[in-house]
């Protein structure tokens, strides 16, 4: 079960989803503090350099003492230049090199700066990186300009280290923003996730009940109109149907015990009475032989037809192009030949449909036989009519007789399994026959009709859609 969550697509997508938002968020906060840590270190060295050509300018107009840039003349001297634009430090060195206004904080004097105190030349510069300044950690920039004719040097500087503890922060912030954005990530991935996949989750549920329970009446939730609602609406359809499927054989079972059970009782007490065969009179063993004959035709059209339902009921055959006038035709050749009936055949309009021929040859050829069976006379001959709808998307196949008719309480169940109305009892048959024609018409998008003819006899028949059946 543990390993069952772990795989579940709900923790897949929250996975998926916070290691997106991860590495998205991680490649842009790396960009924008290497961008934002550029820009402000580039800035910094690029007003220290300009308060040095500042200075170097000043020096080089104009022959300048260490005066100029004592703290007396803070206020109006060049110093003020150097001082206002960046908070820079200035040191004053005298012709020795010995400080003659300290800095704040105050700057060292090594080797380097010493010379350029004493040299003649105005304008020469070194340059000090990463200079520790008294005794805090902060680093400093340091340049030092001689003033030339040995009058001295000034040393300027500019702390780094302020603005490397700035980035430092500012990447701290950065991490523990990235982390917050993961973390926020992650959880509205699993918020989402959930919102997407809890239907699906129902759905598998319910597809679980159906496999572990044998139950196809279980509801499937379904909602809204996406793929996972068509899903589900499917599912829902598929159930249904097999569920339908799974009542119709069941009744079909039931009926077809209840059908063979009386000519199974009819055939297992002649046959009892076999034993007593030399005893029976003539006429008895006639009838005795009779009657099993007739049982067990009767026995046998009941298989037959109870094969043929089931067939159609789970038919295979593919559908194809067939016209449905040819059927007719074809039907109506083979029932002349078994019954001597005349048939006729009128076909009008296209009657090319998509269909399961063999299934549609065995429903037309099952209401020419019942209207032969019922149509004892022969006066006049079975009409077999096909025609195409006005507005053209159905073909109806119509059979007409002049037998006695259907009775007014026996058209809505004509077509139902295993019924005979009380006047067919006594005939031959089961009860399938128009049973099968309403299947068939079911699977081609169609339903069966029956009524009374005008003038005596009957009208039975089906339609069938021109665009096929399932």
């Amino acid at each position: 079960m543990a390993r069952a969550r772990l795989s579940s697509l709900r923790t897949t997508f929250t996975v998926s989803f916070a290691a997106v938002a991860a590495a998205v968020t991680v490649l842009v906060g790396f960009l924008s503090y290497d961008a934002a840590a550029r820009l402000v270190r580039v800035d910094q060295q690029t007003v220290f350099e300009g308060v040095v050509q500042d200075l170097l300018d000043e020096v080089r107009r104009g022959p300048l003492s260490p005066a100029d840039f004592a703290g007396a003349a803070a206020d109006g001297g060049p110093r003020a230049e150097l001082v206002r634009p960046s908070g820079t430090v200035v040191q004053v060195l005298g012709p020795d090199g010995a400080v003659v206004d300290r800095g704040r904080p105050p700057l060292p004097v090594d080797a380097d700066d010493r010379p350029l105190a004493a040299g003649q030349v105005a304008g020469r510069l070194v340059e000090h990186r990463d200079v520790d300044v008294g005794d805090s950690d902060d680093v400093y920039r340091v340049a030092t300009v001689s003033l030339g004719g040995g009058r001295g040097a000034v040393q300027v500087a500019q702390e780094f280290s302020g603005t490397e503890d700035l980035l430092r922060d500012l990447q701290q912030r950065t991490v523990l923003l990235v982390a917050a954005v993961v973390i926020a990530a992650g959880l509205f991935g699993w918020w989402l996730a959930r919102r997407i996949t809890s239907r699906l989750v129902r759905l598998a549920g319910a597809a679980e009940d159906v496999a572990r329970t044998g139950r196809l009446g279980i509801q499937v939730p379904v909602a809204g109109y996406d793929e996972v609602a068509r899903l589900g609406r499917s599912f829902d359809r598929m159930l249904g149907r097999l569920a339908q499927s799974e009542d119709d054989q069941r009744r079909l079972v039931q009926d077809a015990g209840h059908e063979l059970r009386t000519p199974l009782t009819s055939l297992r007490t002649n046959i009892s009475m076999l034993r007593r065969m030399d005893e029976l009179p003539p006429a008895a063993r006639e009838e005795l032989v009779a009657d099993l004959a007739q049982e067990s035709r009767e026995l046998t059209d009941l298989v037959n037809e109870l094969v043929e339902l089931a067939a159609g009921q789970s038919d295979t055959e593919p559908p194809r192009r067939v016209s449905v006038g040819d059927l007719a035709d074809d039907v109506a050749v083979a029932a002349r030949r078994r019954t001597g009936r005349a048939v006729t055949v009128r076909v009008s309009g296209d009657t090319v449909v998509d269909g399961r021929p063999a299934a549609l040859q065995r429903a037309v050829s099952n209401l020419v036989e019942n209207a032969a069976k019922f149509d004892r006379g022969g006066s006049e001959p079975i009409e077999l009519v096909v025609t195409r709808a006005r507005a053209g998307d159905t073909v109806r196949i119509e059979v007409l007789d002049r037998g006695p008719g259907i009775a007014q309480e026996d058209l809505d169940r004509v077509f139902d399994r295993f019924y005979r109305a009380a006047d067919a009892r006594s005939l031959p048959g089961s009860g399938l026959g128009l049973s099968i024609v309403r299947e068939v018409a079911a699977a081609h998008g169609g339903e069966p009709f029956a009524g009374r003819r005008e003038g005596g006899g009957s009208v039975t028949g089906f339609t069938v859609t021109a665009t096929g059946g399932e």
